[in-house]
Formats: C-alpha cells, structure tokens, sequence
C-alpha cells in the first residue's frame, strides 16, 4: 500500500488517506450564508476520494471576509448552513474541516470575477457595501483602502470571535478546524514585522508578534475540548527582504503546538505586492519539511503537486505527512481516485457504490 493512501489520525480523528482539499474561496455566499454552489463544490471532492475536505475561508466576524461575497460563520444561521455539506462529505467517506479566517486590511475587496476587480479596483467603499478593514498597524496592502489600527479591546473581540466561530464549527459536524494564519491575512499580518509595527505587546519581538495566533489557539482549544484536531496554515516566509523566513515560522508553529495546535498546513507568501517567489513543482515542500524537523509536528505540503506519483514522494520521503491541493481538485475532482490508479493502488473504499462499474472495468 502507497503511504499516501495510507490513514493518519489527528488527535481522536482518524483520516482514510493523506491526500487532502486546500480551502478555496468560492465568493459566492450571501451575508456570509453558504448555499447550493458550496455543497455541489465541496460534496464532489469527497465522492473523488479525498482524506479531508477543507471548507473556504470562513470569517470570524462581518469585518474579516476578504469580500462582500465571502463566507461567514459568526453567526447560527451560517453555522446552520454548513450543517447540510458537512453531511454529504460525511456520506461519501471523507472528513470535513472548516478554515477560520480574518482578513485583516486584504478585507473589503472586490471578489476576483467582479466587473469591478477586472478593472483594476481594489477596496469594496462603505457606500458600495464595502468597509473600513482592520489591522495590527494602519499600513495599507499595495492597491487597497488604508486600514485601522486595532486597539486592545477589538483584539480581545476578534480572538473571542475564533473561539466561537470554532464552537460553531463543532455544532456544525466539522471534524476539525484550521486556522488561518497565512496568505498576508490578519494573523499573519501581526506576524510579520513587514506589516506590524505595533510597540505594544503584540509588535516587536517575534514572541511578541505570535502573541494573537498563540492566543487564538488557546482560546479554541478550550472551546473545542483535547479530543478535536486543530490545524494551522502558516506562510512560512514573506518572499521579501526583511520578512518573515521559514526558521522564524518553524519557531512560531514550535510554540503552536504547546499552545494546542497538532498540525501545520504549511504555504508562503501573499503578505506583500513586492514579493518574489521562484514558482514550480513542488516549491513549497521544503518548507513543510522544515517546520516538521524542528517541531515534530505533522505537516501539510502544497505548492503545484498535481500527480499521484509527485505526491507519494512527498509522503515517502518524510518531508510532509500529508499532501493538500487546491487547483487540481478543481481540475479533476476526482484526484485521489486518479492517483490512487496511478500508483496502482485499487482501494475500493474510496469509490461511491454508484461508480465502482467504472473502477472495475479499468
């Protein structure tokens, strides 16, 4: 058997194979309510084979969705919605997690196949329906509206708003949740010092820039109880001097996991315009691979893995436990059942009853 299409377990949750869904925003929530187009979206990936789907970026609270059209799950009436998807993936054999996301000043912007970001704007204005974004210094992302500086008490509101948002998620069936600390958003945002510039004790040291993701770890932790997994997805280098590097992410994730967290998703970039970042098979992996030596933590790897064969490598050379794609997916959806075949591997398991017909006649 192929290590990719063996099990891994995560605290009390065990997962069928170790080729798993990235989130992928969909823009296409109503008041950060999911609908039809999510559950199609998402169910597809599980009927494909996957170990784990992972929902989109789902905002904490109103002001953290990346757009107008993000989705949400601050409130019930979001929390209800997810309900129903998390059951089709559960029917089709895979696990659910949900990523929990704050935008941080990448808030309020035109959601990508807009009219109006093909046009080159970038903030949604209040009188469009748009907001004033938020961050842990009032520095502007290149092309978007200036954010305000949090102060103490919006913190203690927003890390109190992930604790929640994660109760929601177990109300909701997910078997995990993943917090999102990557990709120029708020927690990685107070991480960088390319973006704060705090001299409280959230800015400065390293130590002290972790303060809100290790914060927000505990704090949902002690929501969700010791038997539910918590991922983390960092961006384990900035790609721009003067950034973070992957030792400091590895430092970070390293006090992550005493702080509750149990595995690391790792990606990188998307903090800065300015950014320069050498694209290609597999780029990424090293990265996992480093913060699995430090910490001893199971980790993600991503980064244009698009075969069964590249994925086995990863697994099997020990840089990652785990593979995650995103494009892909979206390109086959049924990935996992593709590799499985390339590597010769005939898991039954992980063919709906509907489609065996089609796997026994290959």
């Amino acid at each position: 058997m192929s290590q990719l299409f063996s099990p891994i377990s995560l605290r009390e949750q065990t997962f069928r194979n170790r080729l798993w869904v990235s989130p992928m925003c969909q823009y296409s929530a109503i008041d950060g309510v999911v609908n039809d187009w999510h559950h199609v979206h998402l169910a597809q990936f599980a009927s494909g084979g996957a170990g784990l789907v992972i929902a989109e970026a789902s905002a904490v609270v109103p002001e953290g969705r990346i757009s107008p059209r993000d989705a949400g799950i601050w409130n019930d009436a979001q929390r209800d919605a997810w309900r129903p998807i998390v059951e089709s993936i559960h029917a089709r054999g895979s696990k659910a997690a949900i990523q929990l996301a704050h935008a941080g000043r990448k808030a309020s912007t035109w959601w990508p196949f807009a009219e109006q970001a093909t046009a080159g704007r970038g903030s949604v204005a209040p009188d469009e329906g748009g907001w004033v974004s938020e961050a842990p210094s009032p520095i502007a992302y290149v092309g978007f509206a200036a954010p305000d500086e949090l102060n103490r008490e919006r913190i203690d509101e927003i890390a109190a708003a992930f604790a929640a948002a994660a109760h929601r998620a177990v109300e909701a069936g997910f078997d995990a949740v993943e917090l999102h600390a990557a990709h120029g958003y708020l927690l990685h945002e107070f991480l960088s010092p390319l973006s704060n510039e705090r001299t409280d004790e959230y800015g400065g040291s390293l130590e002290n820039r972790a303060r809100l993701v290790l914060r927000v770890i505990e704090e949902v932790r002690a929501e969700v109880g010791e038997a539910y997994p918590i991922l983390v997805r960092f961006s384990a280098t900035d790609s721009a001097p003067g950034g973070l590097a992957v030792d400091d992410v590895a430092q970070v994730a390293a006090w992550a996991l005493d702080a509750g967290a149990d595995f690391f998703d790792v990606s990188s970039s998307g903090l800065v315009a300015h950014q320069q970042i050498d694209a290609h098979p597999g780029y990424q992996v090293p990265f996992a691979a480093r913060v699995r030596e430090v910490t001893g933590a199971a980790t993600g790897a991503v980064g244009i893995i698009t075969t069964g064969t590249q994925a086995e490598e990863v697994i099997a050379s020990g840089s990652a436990d785990v593979v995650l794609a995103a494009r892909e997916w979206l390109r086959d959806p049924h990935f996992a059942l593709r590799a499985a075949a390339e590597l010769g591997e005939a898991p039954e398991h992980l063919w709906p009853a509907q489609y065996l017909r089609a796997h026994r006649a290959a």
